[in-house]
């Protein structure tokens, strides 16, 4: 089995959906990580993205960022890049990518926190397709460290 793929099923083994819609979602993310040599990859029309809503415990506050394409307030996330395949480890980069953020911790631990596939519209740099985005929660000590 390709390495791309495991951290994936074992991500999914303990997890436990919930609702109809999110068990769906997993069980078609399941599938993809058992079928694809790199459930990563970008031009695959479903493809695996990791993402992270990031908290301020001591506040309550949500960090939130504008998605130009998607119009719309968003957690942060995205991509692995060649040779990531740790989900975690993905939507803690991006996450620090995305914000400037340098303290972000899994929060209140590394637990995997939803699934849900995601239509992703075409664009003029790319046709349409899907994301199985998988999410976590991060927090920050210092929101107020985050740039734009």
């Amino acid at each position: 089995m390709p390495p791309s793929r495991q951290p994936i099923l074992d991500l999914l083994d303990g997890y436990r959906a919930a609702g109809d819609t999110e068990i769906a979602d997993v069980e078609r993310l399941r599938i993809l990580a058992q079928a694809a040599d790199d459930p990563w990859l970008r031009s695959a029309p479903l493809h695996v993205t990791a993402s992270a809503l990031i908290v301020h415990p001591g506040s309550g506050a949500v960090l939130l960022r504008w998605h130009q394409r998607q119009q719309a307030w968003l957690q942060v996330g995205g991509h692995a890049d060649p040779g990531e395949s740790d989900p975690l480890a993905i939507a803690l980069r991006e996450a620090a990518e995305e914000t400037g953020l340098t303290d972000l911790v899994p929060w209140p631990d590394a637990s995997l926190r939803h699934v849900v596939i995601v239509p992703v519209a075409a664009s003029s740099r790319e046709p349409a397709h899907q994301h199985a985005d998988v999410r976590f929660v991060l927090a920050t000590r210092d929101p107020d460290a985050a740039r734009p």
